[in-house]
């Protein structure tokens, strides 16, 4: 647990940066700072691990207040990743990731096995542990510095800003990626970012700050978007808040089966234009329109090609939220958003008529 009480950091000069920030990042859970620039929340990170001292207040982890710990010692007890992973060029992935554990004292043997399960448990192949940090895509880089801050075994991990660097596909995958480890591992996180979205995604609890670095809201994303405190947080938090929040509703929706195709099938008679492509597995592979298929060599009817395909944004799963299932039916070519089981595999199809006339239905907080 984390705890800032009354923290405030003012520079030579009259300049604030933080100003009597009192908030909680509870053990266990990601905390988002989220706010616009010159809010403080990267010195309030900073603040965290000693990189800035604050002028006045206190910071206590785990009830222990860092002024009393040495700025080294309680470093290497939090992990710390930042843009561009940080990390050291000259060095290679495996060696980069081993950096903590090395100066923990850790035999050379046990600081690899780490780095080796680290580098594993981020999703990277073997064979980039020989490679330097320049020879990695950006999504990588990002990869190994959460490995990186992972290595060490640590109570918590500061993340300022991770993946404002890379693009939107690789972002999006590297969010799912940390919701994954951060509920596998209930690693206490403090997350830096200046993305309402990516905030709503990942957070457990999100602090929005001020310009001047107060404190102006610190709750639940649900609640954040449904009962934001004041015209500074509704106006950041955007206008389409109230279809943000159907992030955090579930309900029933009709599903309606779906008699999918594969691969070098042809494309049977039928009074709809699309085709849904799964693979051996009843895995969604995505649509396939009748005048992009091979022409078959017996009733015209033709096989899909592999290269026009399409599902980017057409999945939700079936026990997902509204919003998820409103977007796959809204961006599907077809009209219909394709619903998966936990492991991928094809459940049926959602219409957005009927799934609006359920959300229709909801008592949904602050509509």
């Amino acid at each position: 647990m984390i705890r800032l009480e009354g923290v405030s950091k003012r520079y030579r000069g009259g300049t604030v940066a933080v100003d009597d920030l009192t908030l909680e990042a509870a053990a266990g859970e990601l905390t988002v700072l989220v706010g616009p620039s010159g809010c403080g929340k990267t010195t309030t990170l900073r603040m965290i691990n000693r990189m800035v001292e604050p002028t006045s207040g206190r910071i206590l982890l785990d009830g222990q207040d860092t002024s009393t710990i040495s700025a080294a010692q309680l470093r290497r007890g939090i992990g710390y990743v930042i843009q561009h992973g940080g990390l050291f060029p000259h060095r290679t992935v495996l060696a980069n990731v081993m950096t903590v554990p090395l100066l923990l004292g850790w035999s050379r043997d046990r600081a690899r096995r780490r780095a080796e399960e680290m580098l594993e448990l981020v999703g990277l192949s073997p064979e980039l542990a020989s490679r330097y940090p320049s020879q990695l895509s950006g999504g990588q880089q990002q990869r190994v510095g959460v490995a990186r801050a992972l290595a060490g075994d640590p109570r918590v991990i500061l993340m300022d800003e991770p993946f404002s660097a890379v693009d939107p596909v690789v972002r999006a995958g590297l969010q799912d990626e940390l919701v994954r480890l951060q509920r596998e591992l209930g690693t206490t996180i403090v997350f830096v970012t200046h993305d309402i979205e990516e905030a709503i995604k990942l957070g457990d609890r999100i602090a929005v700050l001020r310009v001047g670095g107060r404190l102006a809201q610190f709750s639940t994303p649900a609640e954040l978007l449904a009962h934001p405190a004041d015209n500074f947080v509704a106006d950041f938090v955007g206008r389409d808040r109230g279809y943000r929040a159907l992030s955090f509703v579930s309900a029933p929706v009709p599903v309606h089966h779906e008699e999918p195709v594969r691969l070098g099938d042809p494309l049977t008679a039928r009074s709809d234009e699309w085709a849904l492509v799964v693979d051996d597995d009843q895995h969604p592979l995505g649509w396939a329109h009748r005048d992009d298929a091979v022409a078959g060599t017996s009733g015209g009817q033709g096989t899909p090609r592999p290269e026009n395909l399409r599902l980017g944004g057409t999945l939700a799963q079936a026990d997902g939220p509204l919003r998820a299932m409103l977007d796959a039916a809204l961006s599907s070519p077809s009209g219909r958003g394709v619903l998966v089981d936990p492991d991928g595999r094809l459940v049926g199809t959602v219409r957005a008529s009927e799934v609006l006339a359920v959300i229709e239905a909801q008592e949904i907080p602050g509509r």
